[in-house]
């Protein structure tokens, strides 16, 4: 019998957090994410924040408290690259609500994403980015590389 062929097809970050209901409800109105709730009714243990192929999970854990590390190395610390189109579109949107706190504005990297990074509720940072342009290529020193 043959070896059946293992494919990685996807990962979802988890987070853990005190209160699942409040933090869907704000992935719902800030991001228009869909949510999906374990068991239906609060309180909710768990659930699914999905939306175009971005998964990412919430486990409830009472009193969690998420520590805030992003300032402890140069760059940050992220805990979901979201790649997206439409990233200016975005940032334009929720730099008019009140209810998003950005860690990093919209910047163009040298690696050619334009990118910028937002803390949900809990602490949590997202960044969202958006490939617009390539970066240069390496010219070749002919030696082989």
């Amino acid at each position: 019998m043959r070896a059946r062929t293992v494919a990685l097809r996807s990962a979802a970050p988890a987070f853990l957090v005190s209160d699942v209901s409040e933090t869907m409800r704000w992935y719902r109105s800030v991001l228009g994410i869909d949510t999906y709730p374990f068991p239906k009714t609060p309180p909710h243990v768990f659930g699914i924040l999905a939306k175009g192929g971005v998964e990412i999970m919430l486990q409830r854990l009472e009193g969690y408290e998420k520590p805030r590390l992003y300032a402890k190395r140069a760059g940050g610390v992220w805990n979901a690259y979201i790649r997206i189109t439409g990233v200016t579109a975005l940032y334009r949107r929720l730099r008019r609500r009140r209810d998003v706190e950005f860690l990093e504005p919209l910047c163009e990297q040298p690696y050619g994403d334009t990118e910028f990074a937002i803390a949900d509720p809990n602490g949590y940072v997202l960044v969202f980015s958006e490939l617009i342009r390539k970066p240069a290529k390496r010219r070749s020193s002919r030696r082989g590389d």
